[in-house]
């Protein structure tokens, strides 16, 4: 069982990264935190990484939902996607698969919940696929 839902690019980082924002604007989330892990690992280990960026997103009515259904389940969010450059001009985005996640949590409404949050990222990882050439 994969944890992950993902797609492949082809198309250069930066249009992939905006694509990615789109999509899951598209779908109701709002990316709270965005990453360079490139420009970090550089600046705080002083090595090259491919390009690399985590962006924090949350769609907020079904995070409030998820947050009452469970109050600890914060430490799971927001759900993370992932894009990183795999070769130049081939980029791979892939987000956290929310409903395998947390299934270590025994709760059947939190369940529901991210149930519909992975749809919402299946959204934007198969609209992904259909707006660049593969």
């Amino acid at each position: 069982m994969n944890y992950y839902i993902t797609t492949t690019l082809k198309t250069d980082f930066q249009t992939a990264l905006t694509l990615t924002k789109e999509a899951l604007k598209d779908e109701g989330f709002g990316v709270l935190s965005e990453i360079n892990i490139q420009e970090k690992f550089n600046e705080k280990l002083n090595v090259d990484f491919q390009k690399y960026t985590i962006l924090g997103a949350c769609n907020p009515p079904l995070g409030h939902e998820a947050l009452t259904a469970e109050n600890k389940a914060g430490v799971m969010l927001p759900c993370n996607v992932i894009l990183q450059e795999i070769k130049p001009g081939i980029i791979e985005v892939a987000s956290i698969d929310p409903f395998t996640s947390m299934q270590i949590i025994d709760n059947d409404e939190l369940s529901r919940i991210a149930k519909q949050v992975k749809d919402k990222l299946e959204n934007v990882i198969y609209t992904l696929e259909g707006e660049t050439e593969n």
